[in-house]
């Protein structure tokens, strides 16, 4: 992130009392509207909206966690007596969490705030654009809990705070949010004169995209459905993106995701603004802990040494695709990792072998259980570098917890796969084989020579992986259910997450999700 365009935004007031405001609390929680309309300016409510997205989707214990380690890309293995966390990551990969899980809580919790937070812009007379923007905020956070639960609390700005707030089961909360979105477009700002970072039509787009692609899915998960016309919808939106001229593939994938990825990226089509100082929900931003949580101790920069891939996951890559990783200028000869999946032998930048707290070869194996206790449990599974480490603000700031990478939600690539999924689901295979292959080719990987649906959910774990749209994918494509590694065959139930033990005592309209 280099251009800075909230700073003049940033007063004390933008947050009292929004922060911790989610939609089950009380009315004391917020400051009165009369205390607010002396002190606080929409600009800096708006702010305090964007910046309520960093706790629900940058932090990895929250959607993150939830949307990646429930699935087969993703692996938060106990190492000794690190990691263990009272077994939360491993209820996750193995499906057998319940209601009272701190992650589940957290994400439910953080997600509502943000749409709290949102709404609460609009009883502010904000500008036609401020208020799309807000709109914006609010759909993509109550898209994400009906993604999670299948049910969203929901409050009109005007209503009281004194009531529970109404609950939109799947289908009532999907009819409003594509309503919202299809409203607020004509008031939204277009790229690429709006930056990526500000809510803009292609995001709206793209939300758009999400919403008709899984409709089908979300009604009925356990056997998902496809409309011709929501599939429709999916080409045109699609098609009116490619339109704008904004966007290509990049010429190196990685490009996407580092420290000056709002100058590099071709693909970013809505991202959050990271950097130094641009945070009041925290301090600093989450993007760091992306290579933070996965490198070990005595790599540079140093890690936690905790999350990996899986070896099943890591072998649907040719040796010749860029995205499976290798050399990035400003990392790799800065400290001598590589981006992408970390396999094997790992080097300092001069090329000495690095071991790990025992001496040994600091070789990362194909190998990895959910508890490990060997001499060799400080290396074993793939490691994960997809957002690029942030040396050059590390240097110059008081931590690299302000890293400058800009965090990615929606890019063009993903535009383009959601595009070929509706060709494919619609009976259009050739179309849909021509632009998986369009991907292909800028990634270094060779052509397909056909597609059916299980190709097409390979090819989107390739190009999305750890983004956060794994689980999600493997439901729509009827695939959440089935064993891979390290899981084996679960309960329906866990298509969708319990409703949190704590929001159902104090939201009597909210009801628990079947099987929970």
């Amino acid at each position: 992130m280099t251009k800075h365009i909230f700073r003049s935004a940033i007063v004390i007031a933008s947050v009292v009392g929004f922060q911790a405001c989610g939609l089950n609390e009380q009315l004391g929680s917020t400051i009165t509207r009369k205390d607010a309309d002396s002190v606080i300016k929409v600009p800096a409510l708006l702010k305090g909206a964007y910046d309520n997205m960093q706790l629900p989707y940058q932090e990895f214990d929250n959607s993150w966690g939830l949307s990646q380690m429930s699935t087969d890309e993703t692996l938060g293995p106990t190492r000794g007596g690190d990691w263990d966390d009272n077994g939360v990551w491993r209820s996750l990969h193995e499906h057998t969490w319940n209601a009272d899980h701190a992650h589940i809580q957290r994400a439910f919790t953080n997600l509502l705030t943000l749409q709290f937070s949102a709404s609460n812009v609009l009883n502010f007379k904000p500008s036609k654009n401020q208020a799309a923007q807000a709109r914006f905020l609010r759909a993509l956070s109550m898209f994400t809990v009906v993604d999670l639960w299948g049910q969203v609390p929901f409050r009109n700005p005007t209503d009281t705070l004194l009531n529970a707030p109404k609950v939109l089961k799947t289908q009532e909360a999907l009819d409003y949010i594509i309503s919202e979105l299809n409203a607020i477009l004509p008031d939204l700002g277009a790229r690429p004169a709006t930056a990526a970072y500000v809510a803009n039509q292609d995001a709206a787009r793209a939300l758009l995209m999400k919403c008709y692609l899984n409709k089908g899915a979300f009604i009925n998960r356990a056997a998902p459905t496809f409309d011709a016309a929501d599939m429709q919808q999916v080409i045109t939106l699609a098609d009116q993106i490619k339109a704008t001229g904004a966007y290509k593939l990049a010429s190196d994938y990685f490009d996407n995701f580092a420290r000056d990825n709002d100058v590099k990226s071709t693909e970013n089509i809505f991202t959050q603004q990271n950097g130094p100082g641009f945070s009041t929900v925290r301090q600093g931003n989450a993007t760091y802990a992306r290579w933070k949580f996965t490198v070990h101790y005595n790599m540079t920069p140093s890690g936690w040494n905790g999350f990996t891939t899986l070896s099943d996951f890591y072998d649907k890559f040719e040796a010749t695709d860029r995205r499976r990783g290798g050399a990035y200028t400003g990392l790799t000869d800065t400290c001598g990792m590589l981006a992408g999946f970390l396999i094997g032998q790992q080097y300092d930048v001069n090329h000495n072998p690095l071991k790990d707290r025992k001496g040994n070869p600091l070789a990362f194996t194909r190998d990895v259980q959910l508890k490990e206790s060997g001499a060799n449990l400080e290396v074993t599974g793939i490691r994960v570098i997809k957002y690029i480490p942030d040396f050059f603000t590390s240097q110059n700031s008081k931590d690299n917890n302000e890293a400058s990478n800009d965090y990615v939600f929606f890019r063009y690539a993903d535009v383009l796969l959601m595009k070929a999924e509706a060709l494919l689901r619609t009976g259009n295979a050739a179309g849909a084989l021509a632009l998986v292959n369009e991907i292909r080719l800028a990634r270094g990987a060779s052509p397909l020579g056909a597609l059916d649906v299980n190709s097409l959910l390979d090819e989107r774990g390739r190009e999305l992986y750890w983004e956060g749209w794994r689980r999600q994918d493997l439901i729509r494509f009827g695939k959440f259910l089935q064993p891979w590694q390290l899981k084996p065959v679960d309960n329906p139930r866990n298509l969708l997450f319990p409703i949190p033990t704590s929001d159902l005592a104090v939201n009597k309209n909210l009801t628990q999700n079947p099987g929970y």
